[in-house]
């Protein structure tokens, strides 16, 4: 039986400007938005490879962010902007393994302590001259930041599990969305919409299966493994087993921003896309996969083919998380009407809000909620 869960969404902390919407249409929505800001959580800020000599200019919440190397090669992240005169770091350059300031000279270390200024005599070292840093961790090729700055963080980044295993050919990609952290990570894990928008590269029409979804959510976390499910149809499934067969297929969310999809063929196919969603903005998301996979095909004859594939359907994606966004404006807000085979919003918002009010108790144990859900594919 269908079920109204437009409920599940409200209580959405952050409402749009009343810039954003028409007066006709003022009645037509609650003018509230679901946006979830965890803060005290790490997110990617760019990959390894990016991060050379030159510092980057990056967002996150909105908060502009400088990241550099310094010179032992170390990553720093700090707050973009001079103490001084307000200008941005990240115009500046990397002088003797310090963040300078374009403006007067001012160099910063890691920590975003001033260690020196030009023409100044004597100890530049001062409280007031110095400028917040976040806490980094550079792991698998990415390179992580700490949203809160000044704290010691209680736990270490999500790890790519299978980015470097060197039985499986990984290729990784960087796209950017118009949508909410919430709506960008629920996209990735929602099964139905895949037959519509991405028909023929993944899925297809429904072929009239019922297949059954069992989600397990604990304090950081919530999966949902699909139980039944022959191969999908579509491109992306005869690249991955020409043969066909039935799948093991888990979709997973990971706080702060994680979303994996995994799939296994056999004993032989096997495919992860793991993906690290960052909130440049509240309505703008970055996205920093890498798709893992080992196969009877041989790794490197199948990449050329499966990134263009993988590309379209981010393209798709993108084009549909922005039509929704610039919905959401124009009304002014959102309204949520869903069902039961909306199989892991409602439980990706729940964990969000937690987040958000810094109530996750992170480590093994703990309440497991379990669910069954049946939907027809």
């Amino acid at each position: 039986m269908a079920t109204d869960e437009s409920n599940e969404l409200d209580g959405a902390p952050h409402a749009l400007g009343s810039q954003d919407v028409s007066v006709p249409l003022a009645g037509l929505t609650r003018g509230r938005v679901s946006v979830a800001r965890p803060m005290r959580d790490w997110y990617v800020l760019a990959t390894s490879d990016e991060l050379r000599t030159t510092p980057l200019s990056r967002k996150l919440w909105g908060i502009p962010l400088v990241v550099f190397r310094d010179g032992t090669g170390r990553a720093g992240v700090l707050l973009d902007r001079c103490p001084h005169r307000n200008v941005p770091l990240s115009g500046g350059d990397v002088v003797e393994g310090q963040l300078q300031c374009p403006y007067h000279g001012w160099r910063f270390d890691g920590g975003g302590n001033c260690r020196f200024i030009p023409s100044l005599k004597g100890d530049c070292e001062a409280r007031a001259r110095n400028t917040p840093a976040f806490a980094v961790r550079e792991l698998d090729g990415f390179v992580w930041v700490y949203a809160t700055p000044g704290v010691t963080p209680a736990h270490e980044p999500y790890r790519f599990r299978l980015a470097n295993a060197p039985e499986y050919t990984t290729v990784r990609q960087q796209v950017e969305a118009p949508g909410t952290l919430f709506s960008t990570v629920e996209n990735a894990l929602d099964v139905p919409h895949t037959a519509f928008l991405h028909r023929g590269l993944f899925r297809s029409k429904s072929r009239g299966l019922t297949i059954t979804a069992v989600v397990r959510r604990s304090a950081d976390r919530v999966e949902a493994e699909y139980v039944g499910e022959s191969r999908p149809p579509g491109l992306v499934g005869r690249l991955l087993s020409p043969s066909g067969g039935i799948v093991t297929h888990f979709d997973r969310f990971i706080l702060p921003c994680v979303a994996e999809v995994e799939y296994r063929l056999g004993e032989e196919n096997h495919i992860l896309v793991a993906s690290a969603m960052t909130p440049v903005s509240d309505f703008v998301t970055r996205i920093y996969a890498a798709v893992s996979f080992r196969l009877r095909i041989p790794g490197w004859a199948i990449k050329p083919a499966l990134t263009p594939v993988a590309l379209r359907i981010f393209a798709q994606d993108s084009v549909i998380l922005g039509a929704q966004t610039a919905t959401i404006r124009v009304f002014g807000g959102e309204q949520f009407a869903s069902t039961e085979i909306d199989v892991l919003g409602k439980h990706i918002w729940r964990l969000l809000r937690s987040a958000e009010r810094g109530e996750v108790q992170r480590g093994e144990g703990g309440e497991v909620i379990e669910e069954r859900v049946e939907l027809v594919v």
